[in-house]
């Protein structure tokens, strides 16, 4: 059936984005509360990037295996178990801000035995020290991002395998698109959650609704989704963290998700919230862990739509790589807006640029990369794309902060814009050297339409 020129999406890739979305706000809900959270618990600059970050480092060395268990036993377990631990991760939220007081523990400690006599003698101090990194807020916020990202490396190397088994060139934009708006959609609804639920009821609150919905992610998917990725005996295959996919398709889309994600995370998700505060901006009188979370989401609400028109607009154009520099243009000016931003009014424009620059470029993106890669290494090829796009996620938050504080955020913001414009020559050189062209059809590399059906139908 169509509406508005847009063809429902099949029913399992619509019990994927009801899934992906319900889980989203586990992702979202952290974003808005731990950057000012960080001063009331003691946490550094530093240690809040690294735990905002951590997610995506430990998918440094799980995306490459999470493709290749898809290439081997499909997409249906990986799909939800992962959906499972994010909910368990969410859960750490809770865990972290329930801890006690380090003090508190002193008796304790003082009433454990000594276990050594000399210099290196377990007392008291060592046992207080130890118990205090035990309870500590930072650990367990750290132990829950780490967890997260084990299982969302398994959600995101199933969401765009199923989308690339249930299309073909004329609709693969598009199912993509709609996969990655239910990847992201709920991300916006926990930086509500995460800024407004907790300025309201407090951030213990925020958590355990967020990790309720994650939880309830995993249920939906285990009725609804079914088997879509069978390519055979792949038994002898290795599954290591390495193995990632380097055929120039694969890293090349890896790469410009790379600076994107380095940007839209780093320079703008992990630094709003100082922002605001450092220049007096408020929306509906909230503070800034509530305002920071409206205009996230708002920024995200933008990514989405324009996932749905790029996306569109790729599978009715003879090329992709049109449509894909617009959108890195678009982002470019976004950030440009964000290093002059001084007023509700221009800050918004800017988050809606990023927004649209962010959101054009993911369903085309991934429908370039399907387009290229046989199904075979679909699995794989999606772990690269995540790898290099959760090496840009990583930095972004660990060298935004630190710097911001030295230099200021419009040096920053500025010097971000420029990352767009990177990613495009970076695609150019790539959709040239594979294709001896700027301007591939959807056809380049199609294994045959009675192929992928037959994947989907198995």
């Amino acid at each position: 059936m169509t509406r508005f020129g847009f063809e429902r999406p099949p029913p399992v890739l619509l019990a994927v984005i009801a899934s992906t979305f319900f889980v989203g706000f586990g992702g979202g809900v952290v974003f808005p509360i731990l950057p000012n959270l960080g001063a009331v618990l003691g946490i550094s600059a530093f240690m809040v990037g690294v735990i905002l970050s951590a997610n995506r480092w430990v998918r440094l060395v799980a995306n490459a295996p999470a493709g290749a268990l898809v290439d081997r036993y499909g997409t249906r377990k990986p799909f939800v178990i992962g959906l499972f631990v994010e909910g368990v991760a969410t859960l750490g939220y809770v865990v972290a801000l329930a801890m006690p007081p380090a003090e508190s523990l002193r008796p304790l400690a003082a009433s454990l035995p000594t276990l050594a006599a000399g210099p290196l003698a377990v007392g008291p101090d060592w046992w207080f020290t130890a118990l205090s990194g035990v309870v500590a807020p930072e650990t367990w916020f750290l132990l829950a991002r780490v967890l997260w990202g084990l299982g969302s490396a398994a959600v995101f190397a199933t969401a765009y395998t199923i989308a690339a088994d249930l299309s073909d060139g004329g609709s693969r934009g598009t199912n993509m698109g709609i996969v990655r708006g239910g990847i992201t959609m709920g991300f916006p609804a926990g930086l509500v959650l995460g800024g407004v639920v907790s300025a309201v009821a407090g951030n213990v609150a925020a958590f355990v609704v967020a990790a309720a919905f994650a939880l309830t992610a995993s249920v939906v998917a285990h009725r609804y989704v079914p088997e879509t990725h069978v390519t055979g005996d792949r038994s002898g295959d290795s599954i290591r963290p390495w193995e990632v996919d380097t055929a120039v398709p694969a890293v090349t889309v890896g790469l410009v998700n790379f600076g994107l994600m380095f940007a839209y995370i780093g320079a703008l998700f992990s630094t709003l919230v100082l922002f605001l505060g450092e220049n007096d901006i408020s929306l509906f009188g909230l503070a800034p862990q509530g305002t920071s979370g409206l205009f996230m989401a708002g920024t995200v609400l933008s990514a989405a739509f324009f996932m749905l028109v790029g996306g569109r607009v790729s599978d009715a154009r003879d090329s992709r790589t049109p449509i894909l520099l617009t959108f890195l243009v678009v982002s470019f000016v976004g950030f440009l807006l964000l290093a002059r931003a001084g007023s509700v009014l221009s800050l918004g424009l800017a988050c809606v640029f990023i927004g649209a620059g962010q959101g054009g470029t993911s369903g085309p993106m991934m429908a370039l990369l399907a387009d290229l890669t046989p199904d075979e290494r679909m699995g794989r090829a999606s772990g690269t794309n995540n790898v290099l796009g959760d090496v840009g996620g990583g930095l972004g938050p660990m060298v935004s902060l630190p710097l911001i504080e030295a230099v200021g955020f419009t040096p920053i913001y500025a010097a971000c814009a420029v990352l767009p414009l990177a990613a495009g020559a970076v695609l150019l050189v790539g959709v040239r050297r594979e294709t001896g062209t700027f301007l591939p059809g959807h056809a380049a590399g199609e294994t045959g339409p009675s192929e992928r059906s037959s994947a989907a139908d198995s």
